[in-house]
């Protein structure tokens, strides 16, 4: 009987885990069907892997250098 109860608590366990799976894999496919937005700030690394430039002569507002040209052209680099 003890033996029947866990194994109804190990399948019950699954079953939910994997509701859980089938939820952020249908999130993560929701997420990527939207439009991409670029970060906050970027790292010098995503700046040039970007196609960009990180420009320390013109700062941001918050005294950042920025990422100039490429897809996150604009973008405040940390």
């Amino acid at each position: 009987m003890r033996i029947r109860r866990v194994l109804a608590a190990v399948i019950a366990t699954a079953a939910l885990a994997g509701v859980g799976l089938a939820g952020a894999a249908t999130a993560t496919a929701t997420t990527a069907t939207a439009t991409t937005v670029a970060p906050a700030s970027l790292t010098p690394g995503e700046c040039i892997d970007g196609g960009g430039t990180v420009d320390r002569a013109h700062l941001s507002s918050a005294h950042l250098p920025t990422c100039k040209g490429g897809k996150f052209n604009g973008q405040e680099v940390d």
